[in-house]
């Protein structure tokens, strides 16, 4: 009866409740005071998972949400328990390959035509090789939409590996629901978080690493507001006939 009470909870999730600015707000109150420590944090563990991205990179993000979301409880942080995240090794990895995957294979179709346009190009007429550029150019851009909304759609999903507890589909399937549930927030969300980085890239390009570790707070905070924790989630009465014969 416990172990179906707590599934049912696990998916579980609130909707339209993910405000942008309020999150990059709170995002920044909650890691201001250990700030150099969670730049610390998301900065290693991007250099490890980057190290073999598909195999290390599922457990470093959530080992990253791990501290993150202790920090949220208001607990201090330290690097031990960013690689606490090796201890959902797998669900992870399958994760990743849901994220990695795709940009590697609109990373080879991207190439591809550059490639065909440089051997082809002089054996083309200018207007033959603008009409090849533009319809690549098309292709791309469909592409790129079509892995950004998949990143999107899977963007709760280390979090809740680790907070959770769920598989790997449990969470790709859990945080798509949840992002549909609240696409306005988190369309809002990715675009702070663009104009945050690019406002660090022109502060001498350096700024961009410092913005970095807000984005992921502010993550964390919205994560926490679409699926508050097990204990804040009101238990549904037991049914009428719950006791019976007892």
């Amino acid at each position: 009866m416990l172990d179906q009470q707590y599934t049912s909870q696990s998916k579980e999730f609130r909707k339209g409740v993910i405000r942008p600015v309020e999150c990059f707000r709170e995002g920044w109150e909650m890691i201001r005071d250990q700030y150099w420590m969670t730049f610390g944090i998301v900065l290693v563990g991007m250099l490890v998972g980057s190290a073999i991205p598909i195999v290390l990179i599922g457990p470093m993000m959530c080992g990253i949400y791990l501290c993150l979301l202790d920090k949220y409880e208001g607990k201090q942080i330290s690097f031990d328990r960013l690689f606490k995240g090796i201890d959902h090794f797998l669900p992870s990895l399958f994760v990743s390959l849901i994220i990695v995957v795709p940009f590697l294979i609109l990373a080879v179709v991207f190439y591809i035509p550059l490639v065909a346009v440089a051997f082809a190009g002089p054996r083309m007429s200018e207007s033959e090789l603008l009409y090849f550029i533009a319809g690549i150019l098309a292709v791309e851009l469909v592409v790129a939409v079509i892995m950004v909304t998949i990143h999107s759609l899977v963007i709760f999903s280390f979090p809740l590996i680790v907070d959770r507890k769920v598989t790997a589909w449990g969470s790709i399937t859990l945080s798509a629901k949840a992002v549909w549930a609240n696409k306005s927030g988190v369309a809002g969300l990715f675009g702070l978080g663009f104009v945050a980085a690019i406002l660090g890239y022109l502060a001498f390009c350096v700024g961009v690493y410092l913005v970095i570790p807000v984005i992921f707070a502010s993550l964390a905070v919205a994560y926490r507001k679409v699926f508050p924790a097990i204990d804040e989630i009101p238990s549904a009465p037991p049914p009428p006939d719950a006791y019976h014969g007892l």
